[in-house]
């Protein structure tokens, strides 16, 4: 059976010259409303994930909770591997031991434009650097249950949050 992955990027978050620490920049009002819009419309298709792993950076720390608060999975854990510039191979080598224990969904929540090169990656090998996934944009998987998932991957979704926001 082929994982149900989903690619989240964080809600709108502060501006970066406002803050030293880009680890620490938060969700703006803004951003935490249009993100729950978007979590409440994954509800309402019946999304769920058996787990959220995110970037430790507090903008997709708390996009996370969003998605947790709206009963989309009932578990969190945070990945190094997600924040920017991580790494896609240890990603992969966590998945092999997380999938052995039966998960079918899973969300990552993370950066542009790391989200976007790993979704190209996963799909066709390569990153050419042309998928731009939107502020609590989504792009959707279907990553195959055995191998090396780097260009076996199939693309089933790919939303921009304004499709969400009416």
């Amino acid at each position: 059976m082929s994982l149900e992955l989903y690619l989240i990027r964080h809600g709108i978050a502060a501006d970066r010259d406002d803050y030293a620490n880009d680890e620490q920049r938060p969700l703006t009002e803004k951003g935490y409303r249009k993100t729950q819009k978007v979590a409440k419309q994954l509800r309402d298709l019946n999304t769920q994930f058996d787990l959220i792993l995110t970037s430790p950076l507090l903008r997709a720390r708390q996009t996370a909770q969003i998605l947790q608060i709206a009963a989309l999975a009932k578990e969190i854990k945070e990945s190094t591997s997600l924040a920017p510039d991580g790494n896609i191979q240890n990603w992969i080598d966590w998945l092999e031991k997380w999938r052995s224990s039966g998960g079918t969904r899973l969300a990552l929540v993370g950066h542009q434009p790391d989200l976007g090169k790993w979704a190209e990656i996963l799909v066709w090998g390569e990153s050419q650097e042309r998928l731009i996934l939107k502020k609590a944009g989504i792009i959707g998987l279907l990553v195959p249950d055995r191998g090396n998932p780097m260009g076996q991957s199939e693309l089933f979704w790919l939303t921009s949050p304004k499709l969400f926001l009416h």
